[in-house]
């Protein structure tokens, strides 16, 4: 049974595939499906319940919740999925050397590995972003910086198998540069570890900026994201 096969028959699967799509789609009609100005601020209407106007209320400036969510989602899935790009990047590329050569580069490539995991990932995100101005790129490169090096472990080993596999022996025989086999012949072969570590990645970046909104030190005001509504909407719980 073919991977479609198998993805089509899984339920929780689809289910789980349509919400993505659907925060994709309303993130990109934004501009079109948002009820109000997300920054609009209305003092006269400030922290009013769900109405025919204001569907999920207003925040404490008087600004439509919901607007300001549509639009959240757009900035936190750029996070997630440029932040995860990077970091995708990095790990596919350090671990298709380390697993492709072995030896003396697989051991310093796997030694800088262990020392950047011997760092609790959040605390270095911390640690950079207050050393820079907290903007959306910033954000997400460091989150991208600090997120390769499960991908990187994961593309080693699948490297580690394939690489003695008849058809890389084969691609050798006929010629092949390293190059060519690396990302013609073994790469694609490891794209299900890949895309299951993208798929993980792009949800904990969202949780990342939305913690680092959340703390103040994300995405700044008055640009909306999840992490800075909830920080804004906390007082009033």
């Amino acid at each position: 049974m073919g991977f479609w096969e198998m993805f089509y028959k899984n339920k929780l699967a689809l289910t789980g595939c349509a919400i993505v799509v659907l925060l994709f789609v309303v993130s990109l009609l934004a501009p079109w499906i948002s009820p109000c100005d997300p920054g609009a601020i209305d003092l006269q209407n400030v922290l009013a319940p769900p109405s025919g106007e204001h569907w999920f209320g207003t925040d404490q400036l008087g600004r439509d919740v919901l607007s300001r969510m549509i639009w959240g989602a757009r900035i936190s899935l750029k996070v997630g999925f440029v932040a995860t790009g990077l970091a995708i990047l990095i790990g596919m590329i350090l671990g298709a050397v380390a697993g492709y050569y072995g030896g003396w580069i697989d051991a310093v490539i796997m030694r800088f590995v262990d020392v950047m995991l011997c760092f609790p990932a959040f605390f270095l995100i911390l640690a950079v972003i207050a050393f820079l101005e907290p903007s959306i790129w910033n954000i997400m490169i460091v989150i991208g910086l600090t997120g390769w090096m499960g991908v990187t472990r994961l593309v080693r080993a699948d490297f580690i198998s394939l690489r003695e596999r008849d058809f890389v022996r084969a691609a050798r025989a006929i010629g092949a540069n390293d190059a060519r086999i690396i990302f013609l012949h073994i790469l694609p072969n490891a794209l299900a570890s890949i895309l299951v570590a993208a798929t993980l990645g792009i949800a904990g970046a969202i949780l990342t900026e939305s913690a680092l909104s959340f703390l103040g030190i994300g995405v700044q005001p008055p640009t909306p994201s999840w992490g800075n509504i909830l920080t804004a909407g906390k007082d009033n719980i």
